[in-house]
């Protein structure tokens, strides 16, 4: 079973503070000195301690306390108050309690943070985040650093929380959480990704059919025919228009290539699905969108094939245009970025970016199937269970071609038996690795992370935690 890393909402850390065996006193002890352990390796200088009500400002508290007795010169400000000149920052105004937009005054603190342009470590989420979902419903701290306890927070990872945390640090200070609906996807799941075998064929290691292609999109499939291949599958077919066999035979040597009927602008017919269904009788999973085309055709040939497949799909791009919900037996993987998944659930993309998991959640409700929501904090979501959540990845990923590559890693893996949600956010992190493996230089293309890709599963990059 793959092993998952924890991400708490405010309630499961509550949970888990209550059934801990000794004094809340004792917590606070502690993680008010792991911020200040934090403070003291990271950031020299004076130090503004800016404490709020409750827990988050007992920790704040003792944080200022351990760095006076370390020989800091520390200045403490309870509510709204002068921040000083400090060095460095600690927010410990609200903490996780955090559910609507921050009060007046403590909205204008931390605009006053903000705006110091010192950098700030944060106590256990910036303050203006709501910990158990990412989402930011008025100001937030900007933090350089984020010192939580116990396990990481959802906040922490999900976008747009994420991009407040900077890099997070857990300090173990006892808590032992009992429950998590949500987790982290580590690196290390790599490792339990399903290997060709000495008495493996290239049947028996996974096959993979893409479809898609249309005239002038060729590039689509190609990638995620190759990224299918670099990512451990031993039979690849690609079914696309007729008119396009030239190009991809001139490019693809490994893959099998089956030409299918077209329009006259070179786009896939609904009369197609018959030789797509015979050449599936050899797949284990069926890629669907990767240069498909947008026309009333390609919507119903999308739509014959979900209801005629009995195999594995995972549906991308241009599969995803127009798509109704569907019922199957059979696993099914959509794969939008935020653009897309609001043309699914009828709102604009600002609505998806804003709040992710709800939106996540949503769509794997509507359609039945596993989500698999691009971006930095790529978010997986399956009806009535728990999402999985992929945090690694570089700016290389913003580039085209990206997500058809990821597509391919998908099918692989659904190819190899892997149960969809975690087929999905195991592709995720082979993405992401794969990116944070290629040369951090300007100018990198999708096509790039197919050999990385390949060191990826052989174990290099997996050390790196999962929040960074």
């Amino acid at each position: 079973m793959m092993r998952l890393q924890p991400l708490l909402t405010a309630d499961e850390t509550r949970r888990a503070e209550e059934a801990h065996h000794g004094p809340m006193d004792e917590l606070m002890e502690r993680a008010g000195t792991a911020v200040a352990e934090h403070v003291l390796r990271q950031f020299p200088g004076r130090v503004t301690v800016v404490c709020g009500h409750g827990n988050n400002g007992g920790d704040g508290k003792v944080c200022a306390r351990v760095l006076r007795e370390a020989g800091r010169d520390v200045t403490l400000v309870e509510g709204i108050g002068d921040l000083g000149a400090p060095d460095v920052i600690v927010d410990a105004l609200l903490g996780i309690g955090l559910s609507d937009a921050p009060r007046e005054d403590a909205a204008r603190m931390i605009d006053l943070i903000n705006a110091s342009g010192r950098p700030v470590v944060a106590v256990d989420v910036p303050s203006g985040v709501n910990a158990s979902t990412g989402e930011v419903p008025g100001v937030a701290v900007q933090a350089a650093s984020t010192v939580t306890f116990g396990a990481a927070k959802v906040g922490l990872a999900i976008a747009p929380g994420r991009f407040h945390a900077g890099s997070v640090q857990i300090a173990p200070v006892g808590l032992r959480p009992r429950e998590h609906e949500h987790a982290l996807v580590p690196a290390s799941a790599l490792l339990e990704v399903p290997r060709k075998q000495t008495r493996s064929t290239k049947y028996t290691a996974g096959s993979v059919l893409v479809v898609g292609g249309s005239r002038g999109l060729t590039g689509a499939p190609m990638l995620t025919a190759l990224a299918a291949f670099r990512a451990d599958a031993g039979y690849v077919a690609v079914a696309a228009p007729e008119s396009t066999l030239p190009v991809l035979e001139a490019t693809l040597l490994e893959v099998v290539k089956r030409p299918l009927p077209e329009d006259s602008s070179g786009r896939l017919l609904p009369r197609s699905a018959d030789a797509i269904l015979v050449a599936a009788e050899k797949a284990d999973a069926v890629a669907i969108g990767p240069g498909l085309g947008r026309s009333d055709g390609t919507v119903e040939l999308v739509r014959i094939l979900l209801e005629r497949l009995d195999l594995p799909v995972v549906l991308d791009a241009d599969a995803l245009w127009e798509l109704e919900p569907f019922a199957r037996a059979a696993p099914t993987v959509l794969t939008p970025h935020s653009g897309e998944l609001g043309r699914l659930l009828g709102v604009e993309s600002r609505e998806i970016d804003a709040r992710r998991l709800d939106a996540v959640r949503r769509a794997a409700s509507r359609f039945g199937a596993v989500v698999l929501l691009k971006g930095a904090d790529t978010i997986v979501a399956a009806p009535r269970e728990g999402v999985l959540v992929a945090t690694y990845g570089t700016p290389a990923l913003a580039t085209a071609g990206s997500g058809d590559v990821l597509t391919g890693i998908v099918a692989a893996f659904l190819a190899k038996g892997m149960d969809a949600r975690f087929a999905a956010g195991t592709a995720a992190v082979a993405h992401g690795v794969a990116a944070e493996l290629v040369e951090p230089q300007p100018g990198a293309i999708a096509s790039d992370l197919l050999p990385a890709l390949q060191r990826a599963l052989a174990g290099h990059g997996l050390q790196r935690a999962p929040l960074h």
